[in-house]
């Protein structure tokens, strides 16, 4: 059976685990993954997703480390995969709920400086959107030109438009057949139909002799007719 491993919450560094694990906010750290993928010892993994992204080199560390996995990964974008979380769908296969969403955007950061500090920031902000924009390329063979115009409009997508653009692999449940939904025929049972089981279950099958023993032909004969009435009775209900 593949080991599950969760991606919920904020994509965070090892050392601010503790803080959200004392206010129970949902949260992920790449010694999570790491923990999860060592007690795996080599077999399938199942990531599932639902995260509003955070720390891009975290995205990236998680991203790495489940792209080296040697074994069989899944991912599965169960609610949100945006930001670093995006990046990390792109590691391995990867499914996506039809009412899930993906979100894709450049770095950002805050700062603090003079006109040359910011100049020399929005620079290594381009470089660190070029380095993610790989993640993206490598999964739908996009041109960086295309990818990095996707990142600068922020691009929120459903699963369709994600599968269109070629940032999964499938839509989870495409392949199964419709529901079928048959309310004409269904119907709860009647107060005199439960009245009718219920003294069913209430009667014995065989009265007993002196010591409470009965007589294996006559229990055979008591139990049949029972099923009998059972089944006359399911077939009131389905009728």
């Amino acid at each position: 059976m593949p080991k599950k491993i969760n991606i919920k919450g904020v994509i965070i560094p090892n050392d601010y685990k503790w803080f959200y694990d004392w206010f129970g906010m949902d949260c992920t750290c790449p010694k999570d993954v790491e923990t999860a993928i060592n007690e795996a010892k080599g077999e399938d993994l199942e990531v599932f997703v639902n995260s509003p992204g955070g720390v891009i080199s975290v995205g990236s560390e998680i991203y790495t480390i489940l792209r080296s996995y040697k074994g069989d990964v899944k991912i599965y974008i169960v609610g949100e995969a945006c930001s670093a979380a995006s990046v990390i769908a792109m590691a391995r296969y990867c499914e996506m709920s039809p009412t899930a969403l993906m979100m894709v955007h450049c770095v950002w950061t805050r700062g603090s400086g003079n006109h040359s500090d910011f100049e020399h920031i929005a620079e290594t902000l381009r470089t660190a959107d070029e380095a993610l924009a790989t993640a993206y390329m490598s999964k739908t063979g996009m041109s960086k030109e295309e990818v990095l115009s996707m990142m600068e409009n922020e691009t929120w997508l459903t699963a369709e438009q994600a599968k269109e653009k070629g940032l999964i692999n499938a839509i989870m449940f495409e392949e199964q057949e419709p529901l079928l939904f048959v309310a004409s025929s269904f119907a709860l049972p009647t107060v005199e139909q439960m009245d009718k089981v219920k003294k069913m279950i209430k009667e014995p099958d065989q009265p007993g002799d002196d010591n409470g023993s009965k007589g294996e032909p006559a229990l055979l004969i008591q139990t049949a007719k029972h099923k009998l009435n059972l089944l006359k009775l399911k077939g009131e209900l389905n009728g």
